[in-house]
């Protein structure tokens, strides 16, 4: 009977469930979890992002594999989950961003941006005929001249991190993030610590191919993607892998 009722709850995707729970965004956040990890870390210096580009075959182009992606000049976002969800979430943020500088003439602000993007969401956990989106975002930029770092939770609740990870091995990831980082930490100290979530969650050396890196510079206040050389000069420092 049990058994019954919980179907009925799953079939009503804006229904709760008596004990206060919506099934179907329970279920989105799982469809995050088994995707593969994307990691951010919040330095005096700036923003990193971090994401493991996983192939399901090594025919496979590895640019086509995306899980970084710029929105604006001084933001962009990472993403775990349904690849498809991310990349129409990218889409909605793309577009608010050129909206907001075209009618204020100014960068949209980072935590501004998230909220748009996470009313989107939640307006998908109770609306009929449709489902949640099965992906979290990591939304990281510069605001004002200071670095500022959000998750999108598949609820539409927006978070604010100094570091934190999305994705597969999360918890493992959380634990080291917990353990090491350093407020005060420069942008190549949070790149490295970025890289080492990822191989927590991995558990092997990582391959500079397959492991997006991204910053957003608080000099600069630009958001730009580490080349290749770069990411294999991190790995061999932190001894995480990189050899060719």
């Amino acid at each position: 009977m049990q058994d019954n009722q919980q179907q009925a709850y799953d079939r009503g995707i804006t229904i709760f469930s008596p004990d206060g729970r919506l099934y179907q965004v329970e279920y989105a956040r799982e469809a995050v979890a088994r995707g593969s990890a994307s990691v951010g870390v919040r330095t005096s210096d700036g923003v990193v992002l971090a994401a493991d580009r996983q192939a399901r075959s090594p025919l496979i182009e590895r640019d086509s594999i995306e899980k970084i992606h710029p929105v604006g000049d001084h933001v962009g976002v990472a993403s775990a989950g349904h690849v498809a969800d991310a990349r129409k979430l990218v889409d909605i943020a793309r577009r608010e961003t050129q909206v907001n500088k075209l009618r204020y003439d100014e960068p949209i602000g980072v935590e501004t941006l998230t909220k748009s993007i996470t009313d989107h969401v939640q307006e998908y956990t109770q609306t009929g005929g449709a489902r949640p989106f099965g992906v979290a975002l990591l939304v990281a930029g510069i605001e004002d001249g200071e670095p500022r770092l959000f998750e999108t939770d598949p609820s539409g609740t927006p978070y604010e991190w100094e570091a934190t990870a999305v994705g597969g091995g999360r918890d493992d990831i959380m634990a080291l993030l917990e353990e090491e980082y350093d407020p005060e930490m420069d942008l190549a100290s949070g790149i490295g610590l970025a890289l080492e979530g990822l191989a927590e969650a991995d558990d092997q050396d990582l391959d500079p191919e397959g492991v997006h890196v991204a910053t957003a510079d608080v000099e600069s206040e630009s958001f730009d993607t580490l080349p290749t050389e770069d990411v294999r000069t991190h790995l061999e420092e932190r001894d995480l892998g990189g050899d060719q």
